[in-house]
């Protein structure tokens, strides 16, 4: 395999591609049409090694930090075209696991994190409501505080895992006085009175991943359920984030690349005027252009995940590969539809699908707007 990987990673990756051809693919047009992938999908995913692996093992997980890991299960997941059945087990390692492994006490993370490795506990992250889109800061669900317990009330929306999660790590105000000060984090949990979940939201594209409003109408939360202090929900937002946003980039790139090599195998095969249409000279420079943009994409990807790996990854960075791993993903996709021709509108191919789900990537972790902004003013501007 390509680049810096070694056996043990080799070893891996031909792992879970077997367990996706097994586990995921025969189920994958039936989960597209039910709109949600099985639950049972984690269990055999955790019983497998496949959640939670850089989390301590004496709390069930791995206990290897190596975001190549992450990395790998991000691409088989792409080049395998499974990926709205399979994106939350990356969105449950690499989003919401980091919560519960920097942000838990001792006795919190002994209560979940096992259930977490295992597949029993699904895990996902609520901070988008339905009139602030990136402006976290005037979020407008609170949690006061009422003896042992805080009161919850408020939405959320677009949540990804929304219908099959158990625990919601959610960003609520503590001090609704305040902005970015007043924001803590409280996990809530399935079965808590008044947690209710919207419809599962219907999407243009990922029409396999779960995707749900949250409605919280006087949910009592216990105290114990509060990840770190009161009024730090937006610092551990902000330390997280960048990890996020390079498993978005790690997809924009591995998808840019599964887009390639699918369009590479048809334009050899299908022939239009007597030969290959692959043989003209526009379709040539267009995938040799895709080419190149996806060996300096993964370059870098590759550079910033061994930054995470060293806990270097700069909020900067990550911002840079989101946002420029998405636009990637989208010209590819948009490329391999054009080359297929009719086939790549058809839903059957999996270019046709990869088309759809590739245009939330510029939207969800933050628009790529913000990413740029971050960037502009690391800039001095």
């Amino acid at each position: 395999m390509r680049r810096y990987f070694d056996d043990d990673h080799d070893l891996f990756r031909s792992s879970f591609r077997q367990f996706l051809d097994k586990e995921v693919v025969p189920h994958n047009d039936e989960w597209e049409r039910a709109g949600i992938a099985d639950r049972d999908l984690y269990r055999r995913a955790g019983a497998s090694g496949f959640l939670g692996f850089n989390a301590p093992e004496e709390l069930g997980g791995g206990g290897v930090d190596d975001f190549r890991f992450n990395q790998i299960v991000a691409e088989e997941i792409q080049l395998t075209g499974v990926n709205a059945a399979a994106m939350g087990i990356g969105l449950h390692n690499d989003v919401c696991l980091p919560y519960f492994l920097h942000g838990a006490n001792e006795e919190q993370q002994a209560r979940w994190i096992p259930g977490i490795c295992s597949g029993e506990l699904i895990t996902a992250i609520a901070m988008t409501e339905p009139a602030i889109g990136s402006d976290l800061a005037s979020m407008a669900t609170t949690a006061i505080r009422d003896g042992d317990h805080y009161v919850v009330n408020g939405s959320k929306t677009f949540i990804t895992n929304g219908i099959n999660a158990d625990l919601v790590v959610t960003a609520v105000k503590t001090d609704p006085k305040e902005r970015h000060r007043g924001m803590s984090l409280l996990v809530i949990e399935r079965g808590m009175a008044g947690f209710e979940r919207g419809r599962n939201l219907e999407k243009i594209g990922l029409h396999a991943q779960d995707t749900a409003e949250l409605f919280f109408t006087d949910v009592r939360v216990p105290v114990e359920n509060l990840l770190g202090e009161e009024g730090t929900g937006f610092m551990q937002l902000v330390r997280n984030l960048p990890q996020e946003r390079l498993n978005i980039a790690m997809i924009g790139v591995a998808a840019a690349r599964a887009a390639l090599e699918w369009t590479l195998a048809y334009v050899k095969e299908r022939n239009a005027f007597g030969q290959p249409i692959g043989s003209f000279q526009n379709s040539r420079f267009q995938l040799a252009t895709l080419a190149t943009e996806v060996e300096v994409g993964q370059a870098f990807v590759d550079k910033c995940v061994l930054a995470r790996n060293a806990g270097e990854l700069t909020a900067e960075e990550a911002a840079m590969a989101k946002w420029w791993c998405t636009e990637l993903q989208g010209r590819a996709v948009d490329i391999g539809v054009q080359l297929h021709g009719g086939y790549g509108y058809m839903s059957e191919y999996p270019i046709g699908r990869a088309y759809t789900d590739a245009r939330v990537t510029r939207i969800y972790g933050g628009t790529n707007e913000i990413m740029k902004e971050i960037i502009g003013r690391s800039l001095g501007l």
